[in-house]
């Protein structure tokens, strides 16, 4: 009984420490958090990773150039409002994929209004 009691209590200590260390280090962003299936802020792999990036760019450049298509539309000045537009969006597409990206600290850094 001596000896198995024994083995048990230092399972139990080892198994009490992995846990508190694991806890500290996630604390301390030593670790990067485990993403949930179907979920998380991070693709898991390299593919998943550059569809994202091309998805961003894509998406940001594509609504600007619909705002700017719809506002020379409205307005009656053709290809004033898409140039315009175009940078806005290829500007927007870049910075969210700077924050994708980028270095940690731009990403974990709080956003502050105003």
């Amino acid at each position: 009984m001596g000896e198995d009691q024994a083995g048990e209590d230092q399972e139990r200590g080892r198994a009490s420490f992995e846990a508190r260390l694991a806890a500290a280090r996630s604390r301390q962003g030593l670790d990067p958090p485990v993403a949930a299936a179907g979920g998380g802020n991070l693709p898991a792999n390299a593919l998943g990773l550059g569809l994202r990036v091309g998805v961003e760019l894509a998406s940001a450049l594509a609504v600007a150039v619909a705002i700017g298509y719809g506002l020379d539309r409205w307005l009656h000045t053709k290809p004033l409002f898409v140039a315009v537009f175009v940078l806005l969006g290829g500007a927007a597409g870049v910075m969210n994929v700077w924050r994708l990206v980028g270095p940690r600290a731009a990403r974990d850094r709080p956003r502050t209004p105003g």
